[in-house]
Order: structure tokens, then C-alpha cells, then sequence
């Protein structure tokens, strides 16, 4: 689903004014969650207890959340969707259902023609077909529109290149199990959640991750970044849909795209600093000549996002 890059389920989180400094920190755990407070001291010029004191800070206020992400691939991910849905009545508490699937990371309540926007992500099309039909038999729901997703082009989640090295044993399960509830877990403290000395942890940890089977980010509240303006889009064009793709990824507002079978070719979210900016963002993509019909939504609620959940059966 077009992505809002919120940090887990949603709720209250404290406000926090960030300085320079802060940002800096922000901008450093969402290359490399697992920085050392050393590495990061360096790096933005403060003593490893001020860096430590402040991202510590940053985590503890809902702001940020550091998590292992695991490739898709890894948990037998192999079939994704967005649904478009519309209600009888009120939509929160169909949201709100809808959330409680494991198959659907991602739901928000919007504008426009619909009143919910949900992605999911199953282990191949015949859940992805079960888990579309409970759906629609939910109370409350009076109509399911889905975008059957092809190809993910820009997804500030996703992992781009396959893993080059494969699970060893259920250690290995239970240490990524343990970093998608926090990625920032030391060695030692690792270790003993898995039963392994920390030695072991850290080489497994590291082939892990050094084998693309998870990397550990800093997921941010856009507002946190200044980027609270977060709109949904889908385009049907001209021709092949490849080429224009690639034009609308390079947008730097457009932050997830895909290609999609059904009534559209992409879908994709913005994420923008003021709402001039999305309207700017969208009159780009209205100007490409091969661009045939915009469709655009506001993000009004986050009801869930979780792209770190642990493993499940279908």
C-alpha cells in the first residue's frame, strides 16, 4: 500500500521539538540502526554519553523506533495487495478490525472515494485471495476495490537485493524476532534472550545481516521530520508502465511505489512538508505525457502500521 512512514501501531506519542543535533542522530539510525554511541558521538560531534542520553530519548518518546526489518522473502512474503475500501456507517471501527490481521501491516482512514486504505502482504495469491474475501465479509464493509502489486519500485522498507544467505536454525528466527522488537538490543542482553553467548549472537547477528536477510532502521514520524503532509495516489497511463514509473519514483516527495494490476497502474504515496508541496508533487505527475488519470487521497489516521512483526503461519 502507498506508505505512510509512521512507527508502529498508532497512538499517543509525546511531542518532542528537535534541534539540529537531534536530526542529525535521526538521519544517521535510519542509514544504520545499529550504529555503536560511539560511532555516533563522532558523527555528529558529541560525547557518547550526550548521544547516548539523546537517542535513548528520542526512542522513549515514540518519535523513533529502531527495528530489524526482514526481507520479505524470509518470511515466504510473496504476494502483496492494496485495498481501496469503502464502509456503511462509520469507518474506524472496520479499520480497526481490518488491523487486527496479521496479513495487513498497514491501515489508515483517508479522504476521497474511500474511507480506508489497507495493504496486505501474504504467503502466496491463495491467501492473498482468503484474506481479501474475509474482508469483504466483515461488517460494516460495503465495498472491496484491489490493486493486485507487481512490482514494489520505491519502498523505503523493502530490502532491494535478495538475501545471500538463509536461516540456519530457529536461533537464528528467535535473534531476528527479538531486533524487530528493538534493533538496538546489545550483544550481551541478545544473547541471553536467545540462549547463546553473546560471542555467537554477534557472529549470527552479523551474517545476518551482512547476508541481507534484515537490516535495522530507524523508523520516523514524517511530522517528526517536518514531513506531516502524507497523501495517497494512483495513475493509469499510456503504454507500458515501467518507464513511467521510474520517472515518478525519482520525485523526491513520492517516498513508495508500485505497479499494480486492476484500476490502476501505480499507486504510491507522498510525503511532503506543506500542502503546496503535494499539490506541486501532483502537477508533476499530471504534466508526463503518459500519464492518463491522477487519483489522490489525504492520509486523515494511522490506524496501524507494522512492517516488523515476527513470524506467523498463514
Amino acid at each position: 500500500m502507498e506508505r505512510v512512514e509512521q512507527v508502529g501501531q498508532a497512538g499517543p506519542v509525546e511531542q518532542v521539538a528537535l534541534d539540529d543535533t537531534d536530526l542529525a542522530i535521526v538521519r544517521e539510525l535510519q542509514t544504520d540502526g545499529r550504529l555503536t554511541y560511539e560511532t555516533l558521538a563522532q558523527r555528529v560531534g558529541l560525547s557518547r554519553p550526550a548521544a547516548r542520553m539523546r537517542a535513548q530519548r528520542l526512542q522513549e518518546s515514540g518519535a523513533v523506533r529502531v527495528v530489524a526489518i526482514v526481507h520479505p522473502a524470509v518470511r515466504s512474503l510473496s504476494a502483496s495487495a492494496h485495498l481501496a475500501i469503502d464502509t456503511r456507517g462509520a469507518a474506524a471501527p472496520v479499520a480497526r478490525e481490518i488491523a487486527t490481521l496479521p496479513q495487513a501491516p498497514f491501515v489508515t482512514l483517508t479522504s476521497g472515494r474511500r474511507a480506508i486504505m489497507t495493504e496486505l502482504r501474504t504467503a502466496g495469491f491463495g491467501e492473498l485471495e482468503r484474506t481479501i474475501e474475509h474482508i469483504r465479509a466483515l461488517p460494516g464493509v460495503r465495498t472491496v476495490d484491489p490493486l493486485i502489486a507487481t512490482r514494489h519500485v520505491k519502498d523505503p522498507y523493502l530490502l532491494a537485493e535478495e538475501p545471500t544467505v538463509a536461516l540456519q536454525d530457529a536461533l537464528d528466527e528467535r535473534i531476528l524476532a527479538a531486533l524487530e522488537e528493538d534493533g538496538r538490543l546489545p550483544f550481551a542482553e541478545l544473547a541471553g534472550r536467545v540462549g547463546l553467548s553473546p560471542g555467537a549472537t554477534r557472529s549470527r547477528t552479523l551474517r545476518l545481516l551482512d547476508g541481507g536477510v534484515a537490516k535495522v532502521v530507524a523508523l520516523v514520524r514524517p511530522d517528526v521530520l517536518g514531513m506531516g503532509y502524507l497523501c495517497g495516489f494512483s495513475l493509469r497511463v499510456a503504454g507500458e508502465a515501467a518507464a513511467v514509473a521510474e520517472r515518478i519514483a525519482g520525485l523526491a516527495r513520492v517516498t513508495f511505489l508500485s505497479t499494480c494490476l486492476g484500476r490502476a497502474e501505480l499507486v504510491g504515496t507522498i510525503t511532503a512538508e506543506s500542502f503546496g508541496a503535494v499539490r506541486a508533487t501532483l502537477e508533476e505527475m499530471r504534466a508526463l505525457p503518459a500519464v492518463r488519470e491522477v487519483e489522490s487521497w489525504l492520509h486523515l489516521e494511522l490506524i496501524k502500521e507494522r512492517y516488523d512483526l515476527g513470524p506467523r503461519t498463514a
